[in-house]
């Protein structure tokens, strides 16, 4: 986990405040899967942007690109993750490059202490 808290959207916030059981649940199977995964943490934070991007989920976008950020990720590779779905997904995707450039650009928090 990176030093820093990545920018959590408000949708989840709301979720961990009211559903702090289907949270825990939650966040347990994502840690899990991750635990599961032979994909270095750049590549898979990358391929969880493309996915993201494919299913015009755009709030998770600014958190997964501050993880792929840490993990060493470009600005050229995000921008390159958002857009591999565009044979597949479509236009849409292009929905997505906003929020990970506004996201990628912005100052990397300091580490709390």
């Amino acid at each position: 986990m990176p030093d820093s808290q990545p920018p959590m959207s408000d949708a989840f916030k709301l979720f961990i405040k009211e559903a702090p059981d289907h949270a825990k649940a939650w966040i347990a199977a994502a840690q899990s899967l991750h635990g599961a995964s032979d994909l270095d943490a750049k590549t898979e934070h990358l391929a969880y942007l493309a996915v993201l991007a494919a299913m015009r989920l755009s709030s998770g976008i600014a958190f997964h690109v501050h993880l792929a950020k840490h993990a060493g990720a470009t600005r050229a590779e995000v921008i390159s993750a958002i857009l591999v779905g565009l044979p597949a997904a479509g236009i849409g995707v292009t929905i997505a490059l906003p929020a990970a450039l506004e996201a990628y650009d912005a100052p990397t928090p300091k580490p709390a202490g």
